[in-house]
């Protein structure tokens, strides 16, 4: 079974509604749990379909270069459609508490789930209800292959690993209380790589290749050494994006300055600035309104933030063709220099 992106693009969007109906369809008529059956329905629909699924199809393009052609049967790729929207269901749990933590207003060009009408901390539950989900369709769909442990652990691992980050990410910037000593580069590093690069490039690299039965330590390695670098690469543009991106292009409305975030580009203006530049950014960074958000940004602007920004990408993906040289020895570099080049560039 062979197919190309815009194939398997089609066939992972076609698939959404029947993981829907095998989460919800049986349990819609029960009369006990039916009601709350009915909301978890929405909460679906609401929060898992409409990203960009970059997540999802990485476990479709990775399965394709990985798993041997006379091995993607049917059943097969089935089990990469499902564990690729298993990842997207991390994902929407993961956000879903990540903007009620933020106080956010957007996401994917629509309010925030908790800020729609008769939602509000209820969504604390509804984040829940969308983790169990995963373990649900794991459960049908890949119980009885020879890798279904190895995926158990490795969606667990990598969800206690993001929460790792986000405990980390909300204890170094608490709300209203500005301390720019904490914002160093390593600092930043370790949320990105924890908040942000388990669960966006390592996850589904590594779930394909345990589908092709590459569960080696030595290989698992040096896929992440590649792909926890991509990780980071991603979540410095998201930061750029957070605060000179077009929110018609991203979907969201950034708040970064205002929540007080380790974003890339404090940590990088604080080597830049003076020390009355410094003072300027103590008085207005992490604070709610809009004049002292626009004189951190106008900060930004005078320290070459966009010129440092543009330097560090093309940096970036000159250490990511180096990796992948490096330690994709005995995995295909396709996968690798795929996803790096999806990226590359990006507005959204």
């Amino acid at each position: 079974m062979s197919g190309t992106a815009a194939e398997d693009r089609a066939a992972f969007l076609a698939f959404f509604p029947r993981l829907l109906q095998d989460l919800t369809a049986e349990g819609l008529q029960h009369p006990e749990v039916g009601d709350a059956v009915a909301r978890l329905k929405q909460v679906l629909e609401y929060n898992v379909p409409g990203g960009k699924n970059n997540r999802g199809l990485t476990v479709l393009a990775a399965f394709r270069e990985l798993v041997q052609p006379e091995q993607q049967d049917p059943e097969s790729f089935q089990c990469a459609l499902t564990i690729g929207w298993c990842i997207e269901l991390l994902q929407a749990f993961v956000l879903v508490a990540d903007d009620i933590m933020d106080f956010s207003l957007t996401r994917r060009g629509q309010l925030c789930w908790y800020k729609k009408d008769g939602i509000g901390l209820d969504a604390v539950n509804d984040s829940f209800l969308l983790e169990s989900c995963i373990y649900q369709l794991l459960k049908k769909y890949c119980r009885g292959r020879p890798y279904y442990v190895h995926l158990l652990e490795l969606f667990l691992q990598t969800s206690y690993q993001t929460e790792l980050g986000q405990a980390l990410d909300l204890i170094t910037a608490p709300p209203g209380h500005v301390d720019l000593s904490r914002f160093t580069v390593q600092r930043y590093k370790t949320i990105v790589k924890y908040k942000t690069a388990f669960y966006s490039f390592y996850l589904p690299v590594a779930a394909a290749m345990y589908m092709a039965g590459i569960d080696g330590e030595e290989d698992h390695a040096s896929a992440k050494a590649i792909l926890l670098e991509m990780g980071e690469f991603f979540q410095i543009q998201d930061d750029f994006l957070d605060c000179f991106g077009d929110p018609n292009l991203t979907g969201k409305i950034g708040t970064d300055i205002q929540d007080n975030k380790c974003s890339w580009l404090v940590v990088e203006c604080l080597h830049r600035v003076s020390p009355e530049q410094r003072q300027l950014l103590e008085e207005n960074y992490g604070r709610k309104e809009l004049e002292k958000v626009a004189k951190v940004k106008e900060l930004y602007e005078a320290v070459g933030m966009r010129a440092a920004y543009q330097e560090c990408e093309e940096n970036s993906y000159q250490r990511l063709e180096e990796l992948i040289e490096q330690h994709a020895t005995r995995l295909p570099k396709a996968i690798f220099l795929g996803l790096a080049q999806r990226i590359y560039k990006r507005q959204k």
